[in-house]
């Protein structure tokens, strides 16, 4: 009996490690998605493919975040029921989503009943335990970012919100109170030992600093029903509903069956990867991790805070009227192209410069010159001088072998750390070094000398090669890396696609069928 309950342990232990659970934030519906939203989703579909290629078994979770006073506000004003406003926001999200080929594995809402019964859960366990007190509040209010401030902190930033500058209200009403104060302490030690749980490393050092000179003030954690309706209610007092942030941070254990699905949440928690936007550290690298000590849960592994992609050195918004559709760039530039200009422009981390001529410019050089030009080239010399059959290559040319092993040493290390530039850049030293060996051996002077045995090798090996790249570029541009493989008769490889297939092997390629060129050149002019 013993021996079986330690191989039910051992089995558990195995599953637990072979899982990846990344997330992305939960998007406000009170406007529609735009190019930071695709920005995040990529990433974290890059990262998903990725894992899935190395044989774990990955949940990936997206949704929608759908309470608060400015989603009432903003179907209000669009004329529209409430609920409708929500769903017909929701599915703009998922639109884009199908759009950018994102495989999420879940999408959750916040007006989904399983998520509203476990904030009531929560809730509940949190004001049993003491840890959610009634007090009167007196203070400044900002609709906008639906946060209370202190006269201290609207003081400093001349009467306006600290975070949006937007105009604040003065506020006095007696709410619900989370004893975040409690836990500043246990945090501040957590984080020093822990250095990865929130990165970059400029975003452990901003928290941290944070935590270290500011006294944390008990989280407000309810609206008054007369004054905002829409919301969970309070489990414990029908006359309040839940605040917005309060609410939404919890879809990371509630999606994955905190309250309804015990053995679902003890295979998928922790989370691997929770990915935000810096805008929303605070929220994700204090008060979350908070809410989750409160409740003896354990914390995620990492959270990671990306930077904002300016245009004319602005962050993007409505008011500014500089907000980027992610779905006409799709339309005018492709999604592949879109995902590979989002993954390998800037560091992940940094802020980035978004234009047109960027994107132009990155698809001319990399996947027109690059990567299109290798594909073309050697499927139209294979159909121009076998008919469309490829030999199996015998060995690695000499030329390869150094790319080759750089390629397995850093793009594994870079995605590791999420450094999607760096990982990209290896890949291409490889495509570039493909071209190159185009250019020295020459292959229409050996046709011209009769050397067909030297040509169909060379060729074959043209072909593993581009093999390989197809499955090192599959996270970040998955149709491209499926039109790459069934052009060289690989059709069936994409469906059980893994990191075994980009291994040098003697690979029996299908007939070769030659298409439109991947990535045509956008003429500037």
């Amino acid at each position: 009996m013993l021996n079986l309950k330690a191989e039910a342990l051992r089995r558990y232990i195995i599953k637990k490690m072979n899982k990846f659970y990344i997330t992305t934030p939960l998007y406000y519906v009170n406007a529609k998605a735009h190019i930071g939203h695709a920005y995040t989703n990529v990433a974290c579909d890059c990262l998903a493919r990725y894992h899935r290629l190395l044989g774990q078994r990955v949940h990936f979770l997206t949704g929608t975040d759908e309470h608060g006073q400015k989603i009432k506000k903003s179907a209000e004003e669009s004329g529209q029921d409430i609920q409708v406003f929500v769903d017909t926001m929701a599915d703009n999200f998922r639109k884009l989503w199908g759009r950018l080929n994102i495989s999420y594995d879940d999408f959750i809402r916040t007006t989904q009943s399983r998520h509203k019964e476990a904030v009531k859960k929560v809730l509940s366990v949190l004001y049993e335990k003491g840890d959610i007190y009634k007090s009167s509040y007196e203070g400044w209010y900002c609709l906008h970012c639906e946060t209370f401030w202190n006269q201290s902190q609207i003081k400093e930033s001349k009467g306006l919100c600290p975070d949006c500058s937007r105009p604040v209200e003065e506020i006095k009403e007696e709410n619900y109170f989370f004893r975040v104060s409690r836990y500043q302490e246990w945090l501040i030690g957590y984080i020093k030992s822990n250095p990865e749980f929130i990165r970059p490393q400029s975003r452990y050092n901003e928290v941290l600093g944070f935590l270290k000179n500011n006294q944390l003030l008990d989280l407000c954690i309810s609206r008054p029903q007369e004054r905002l309706s829409w919301g969970v209610k309070m489990p414990f007092d029908n006359k309040y509903v839940t605040y917005v942030w309060f609410d939404a941070l919890l879809n990371y254990i509630s999606a994955v069956g905190f309250g309804s699905n015990e053995e679902q949440f003890q295979q998928l928690w922790p989370a691997d990867l929770h990915v935000v936007g810096k805008d929303i550290l605070r929220q994700h690298a204090v008060y979350w991790p908070i809410m989750l000590k409160a409740l003896g849960i354990e914390m995620p592994k990492t959270i990671f805070a990306h930077g904002w992609w300016l245009v004319d050195k602005e962050k993007m918004s409505k008011s500014k009227g500089n907000i980027v559709d992610p779905f006409s760039l799709a339309d005018e530039f492709g999604v592949d192209a879109l995902r590979y200009f989002l993954l390998r422009e800037i560091p992940f981390g940094l802020d980035g410069t978004f234009s047109r001529q960027a994107i132009i410019s990155r698809i001319n050089s990399d996947l027109a010159n690059d990567l299109g030009n290798i594909v073309f080239r050697v499927l139209n010399m294979v159909e121009k001088y076998f008919q469309g059959t490829l030999q199996v290559s015998k060995s690695i040319p000499e030329e390869f072998k150094e790319p080759l092993e750089e390629i397995e040493k850093n793009y594994f290390i870079s995605m590791g750390k999420l450094e999607f530039s760096s990982a990209a850049e290896s890949v291409w030293k490889f495509i570039n070094v493909m071209n190159k060996y185009i250019e020295d051996k020459k292959p229409w002077a050996m046709k011209k000398e009769g050397k067909d045995e030297e040509l169909a090798q060379f060729l074959s090996s043209l072909a593993e090669g581009i093999k390989v790249v197809a499955v090192y570029l599959y996270p970040f541009m998955p149709q491209t890396s499926e039109a790459i493989l069934r052009q060289f008769g690989l059709e069936g490889l994409i469906e059980h696609i893994s990191f075994s297939f980009a291994r040098w092997q003697k690979t029996s390629f299908g007939k070769v069928k030659k298409e439109n060129p991947l990535f045509p050149r956008i003429d500037v002019d």
